[in-house]
């Protein structure tokens, strides 16, 4: 007879089966995926920010707020495990496009678009009945097999880059050469004039809901842009943070900390971690600094309101329509915020001004402008977690999930272990629809039992989960977590924390704790083996990496320009130099 942990799981397995056929004439629910870009983990109001975001507040009061949710360090493994439900060594896309090895490109699993042996959840519904539509962000691939149009979605508007500009058809990085927009197969030259993304894009999906087949449900995935680099938002939503953040990042850090532990989503014993090497002291800055500093912070706070505000009108036009009573609603963020300062960077700093990219704070946000919040900001935003976006700390992992909708009791705030591939399982199980077979097999777990409130968790206190990205890495067992993170802001030495007690992973107890750590050390190697991980070269530097690249980029489309600048000055020094010497 089973006990204990191994009791409770197989009773959270077996509720799943139970629940994920609907009963017999009962209505199947429509899906609606919001993926936000960027976010930290207490960056929405609802997980104690200063931000306005009622619309994303209400489903969670209405819905289960999950406050110990994980997800890739960066975008685009993220999306591969959220769309498969299969770690994202098996999907093809194990890190960002900038960062893969050459050496290691076109392996299984390293292909650099989704490859064909996983299937998306589009897939596996479409084979169900339901129908498919998406807009935003993609960032999986644009090859004939790899857009969304090829795998499940009936209609699709989607960006297969990184980020891009949210004003105008441009890109955000020299990367780029352009901005990969694709409407379903064929790609996209121009945006309207009057384009701003995240109003755009539920424009879009509205349109694409509006033209459906109303005998069939749906799944509509609207994934935003906000709040990735360049951070760019309506004045009217930017200035109602005007003053709000003229105290800085080490307040607002703190205000937060204190915030999540007054609403519950942390202990009361969380601590706040060092600060890494090399962040700016506020009090430090100059003037035109700190105004920057400001004014990009508004902009940040004024995105992210301009999105849930679409978000809202989304919600609003699908309640008009009779739909929204049925329709499942899960928003969450793809990473952590973002860290990157770009201009410290010289390519990016002289590419910026070769786009005529303004940084004026009196305007920032606007058109032709381009702000970012930087790490200290960042830090801010991740609080009271540690470290942010492309780190394996649980500032850059955890992130905010928010679900309601048929089939999910009013639970507040569910602390129980969750992580992005448990994501597809459960839409599947919420729409009665079964995996294709033949597939890669889907290796997250259904979060049904604790949506309908039968069950706190679905994992046990043994149960392990991995998590690589290009040499971060991490693995999650019961409040036990192991972690390693690279530069720049990491100094690839493994540590071991207590979540339960730490998640601000202020106490490294790999030293006091050395049972522990082997033994978490051997789970790990376990992962790592059983998804295929092809570890990092030695002394792999990612930031390094990107940054290299972009030089490569921006003299790749303007070195010929910079030669003939040089040249010019070259000709006119030497001209003014003959006619000095004539006229001694």
């Amino acid at each position: 007879m089973f006990t204990g942990p191994i009791k409770r799981v197989l009773t959270a397995l077996c509720l799943a089966g139970a629940l994920a056929a609907p009963a017999s004439g009962e209505e199947r629910p429509n899906i609606l995926l919001v993926i936000l870009d960027d976010i930290g983990f207490t960056d929405l109001g609802a997980y104690g920010s200063e931000i306005s975001t009622p619309h994303m507040d209400a489903l969670a009061a209405r819905g289960a707020q999950f406050t110990n949710f994980h997800v890739a360090p960066t975008c685009a493994p993220t999306r591969a495990m959220l769309l498969t439900g299969a770690d994202s060594h098996r999907t093809g896309i194990p890190t960002l496009e900038h960062m893969v090895i050459p050496e290691y490109q076109g392996q299984f699993g390293h292909e650099g678009e989704l490859n064909t042996a996983v299937a998306t959840i589009a897939e596996h519904l479409q084979a169900a009945g339901y129908q498919a539509f998406i807009t935003g962000k993609w960032h999986l691939g644009r090859s004939p097999t790899a857009l969304p149009a090829a795998r499940g979605f009936d209609r699709s508007f989607i960006l297969d880059s990184s980020g891009a500009d949210n004003w105008e058809h441009r890109t955000y990085l020299p990367h780029y050469t352009h901005a990969e927009w694709w409407e379903d197969f064929e790609p996209v030259h121009e945006l309207p004039d009057n384009f701003y993304s995240s109003e755009f894009l539920t424009d879009r999906l509205i349109a694409y809901i509006d033209d459906r087949d109303v005998n069939r449900p749906f799944l509509a995935v609207l994934s935003l842009q906000a709040n990735h680099i360049p951070l760019q938002a309506p004045r009217e939503f930017t200035e109602r943070y005007a003053g709000r953040y003229d105290e800085g990042w080490d307040v607002l850090r703190e205000e937060r900390r204190s915030a999540a532990i007054a609403r519950g989503l942390v202990p009361e014993s969380t601590q706040l971690a060092e600060q890494p090497p090399g962040l700016r002291d506020w009090e430090g800055l100059s003037r035109r600094e700190r105004e920057f500093a400001i004014a990009s912070r508004e902009v940040a706070a004024g995105m992210l309101e301009a999105a849930d505000h679409h978000v809202g009108r989304l919600l609003d036009w699908l309640e008009a329509q009779g739909q929204l009573e049925n329709t499942l609603v899960i928003v969450l963020s793809d990473n952590g915020p973002e860290y990157n300062h770009p201009t410290d960077n010289r390519a990016f700093a002289m590419w910026l001004a070769v786009q005529g990219y303004s940084r004026n704070p009196e305007n920032l946000g606007e058109q032709g402008t381009y702000a970012f919040i930087g790490p200290e900001w960042a830090t801010a935003s991740a609080s009271p977690l540690s470290l942010f976006k492309f780190h394996a700390g649980e500032g850059g992992v955890r992130v905010p999930l928010i679900v309601a909708g048929p089939g999910v009791e009013t639970l507040g705030l569910v602390s129980g272990f969750s992580f992005v591939t448990d994501i597809a399982p459960t839409l599947l199980d919420m729409a009665g629809a079964r995996p294709l077979v033949g597939r890669e097999p889907i290796t997250g777990r259904s979060l049904m039992p604790v949506l309908s409130g039968q069950s706190d968790t679905v994992y046990g206190p043994d149960d392990a989960v991995g998590l690589e990205m290009s040499g971060m890495s991490a693995l999650w067992r019961g409040d036990w977590k192991l972690a390693r993170s690279m530069p720049p802001f990491g100094d690839e030495q493994w540590r071991l924390f207590n979540l339960a007690t730490d998640p601000g992973e202020a106490h490294d107890l790999a030293g006091s704790e050395p049972e522990i750590l082997a033994s978490m050390m051997e789970a790990y190697a376990a992962y790592e083996a059983r998804v295929g991980v092809i570890p990092v070269p030695e002394g792999f530097n990612a930031a390094e990496r990107i940054a290299a690249l972009g030089w490569k980029a921006f003299l790749d489309q303007h070195g010929l320009m910079l030669a003939g600048i040089g040249l010019l000055f070259v000709m006119l020094l030497g001209g003014g130099l003959i006619l000095l010497t004539r006229q001694r």
